[in-house]
């Protein structure tokens, strides 16, 4: 079953066949819906949660066991499951309802004092790193995040080719060089693994919830040092990085996590002019691809 199957109408077949007490309930599509996964809302205080393809069928299992161990230690509401769906015909692969967490996807409008919304969101991971490292290693069904951002060397290095006329191969070579360079010594900590506008929620101005722990494991957390430079910028970015728990070498492997991602944005314009700007909305980035990659590269030649 493709992701483009997955309707509302078999939505509202599924909760009513497994879950009665909730039939009749509105099934309607949620504001920005992601690749994974396919959300829709159910009634007002709740949504439903479908993976796409059957490569994200372990990460229900991994949420519905640790999100429940984590939500209680973190200081803004994250996704609790509050039923399992088991395969059907219609649709072969086991899905879940969660609570409803109310908030507005992050934007920079909805944010008018950044550095305050920096502060919060280094609380949030902050709280996420202290929480009690028991739990599963990165892999597949993080899609490495949490391990080594060498697992895309050589993905980066053709890419990198690929674009030598788009970018200044040179200069990101010299960052992605340096995040390969920069091991990870520190102890293994909870990693979301997803940190960026379309998985942050935020109410009056200050952030209001965290989604998708699709990609989360114990691991390495520069994977989550992303919106650094995908959102914030100059004090906000300062005071950010100042503020996460993370050892210095995390920042040279998270402008290489960045790097990797808007490489591959921009590679996906190259084979279909106008997919990046798609690409980039939908994951709710403030910045362009292209910006990104300049950012990234200008910041490591800053040495900041």
């Amino acid at each position: 079953m493709q992701k483009a199957d997955i309707s509302a109408d078999l939505v509202e077949g599924l909760v009513a066949s497994q879950f009665p007490q909730w039939a009749g309930l509105p099934v309607t599509s949620v504001e920005v819906d992601g690749r994974d996964n396919t959300t829709f809302r159910l009634g007002s205080s709740m949504s439903v949660r479908l993976p796409s393809a059957d490569r994200y069928v372990p990460q229900v299992d991994k949420e519905h066991r640790w999100l429940p161990v984590l939500a209680p230690r973190l200081p803004v509401p994250i996704p609790v499951p509050i039923g399992r769906g088991a395969p059907t015909p219609a649709f072969p692969r086991p899905w879940s309802v969660y609570g409803w967490i109310d908030g507005d996807l992050l934007t920079v409008e909805r944010v008018p004092d950044t550095e305050t919304f920096a502060s919060d969101l280094a609380g949030f991971l902050a709280a996420l790193y202290a929480c009690e490292p028991t739990g599963p290693a990165p892999g597949p069904h993080s899609f490495s995040r949490g391990g080594p951002v060498t697992t895309w060397d050589d993905q980066t290095r053709q890419t990198l080719e690929a674009l030598r006329d788009v970018i200044d191969a040179r200069a990101a070579l010299d960052v992605w060089d340096a995040a390969t360079d920069a091991r990870c010594e520190a102890p293994a900590v909870w990693a979301h693994g997803d940190v960026t506008g379309a998985n942050l929620l935020v109410r009056d101005g200050r952030l209001a919830g965290v989604l998708d722990f699709g990609c989360c494991a114990v691991g390495d957390p520069a994977c989550d040092l992303t919106i650094a430079w995908t959102f914030f910028k100059g004090e906000s970015r300062a005071l950010f990085k100042a503020l996460v728990p993370v050892e210095a070498s995390a920042w040279a492997r998270g402008r290489g996590w960045t790097l990797w991602k808007a490489l591959l944005h921009l590679a996906a314009d190259q084979a279909k002019p106008g997919q990046t700007q798609q690409l980039d909305g939908r994951v709710g980035w403030r910045f362009s691809a292209q910006d990104i990659v300049d950012e990234v590269i200008a910041d490591y030649e800053r040495g900041s």
